[in-house]
């Protein structure tokens, strides 16, 4: 689990150095998670850990949920 979470941080930090072309318009249409998404599908080592993060982050997520459903239902 530390493998994937430290090649996935390593991917970040490589894409987050690699200048993006300017724009005419400044902002961003894409959301973190949209691009998260974009990158898990790509042919990169370590890309199918995005995707598998993604996962696991998704289920955490739906999971507190629930139990913010259960507590709200006295």
């Amino acid at each position: 689990m530390h493998r994937v979470l430290a090649v996935a941080g390593l991917f970040f930090v490589a894409a987050c150095s690699i200048p993006e072309p300017q724009l005419a318009v400044d902002r961003d249409t894409l959301t973190q998670r949209q691009k998260d998404s974009i990158a898990s599908t790509l042919p990169l080592p370590g890309a199918s850990g995005i995707g598998r993060a993604l996962r696991a982050s998704d289920a955490a997520k739906a999971r507190a949920e629930h139990h913010d459903a259960l507590g709200a239902n006295p």
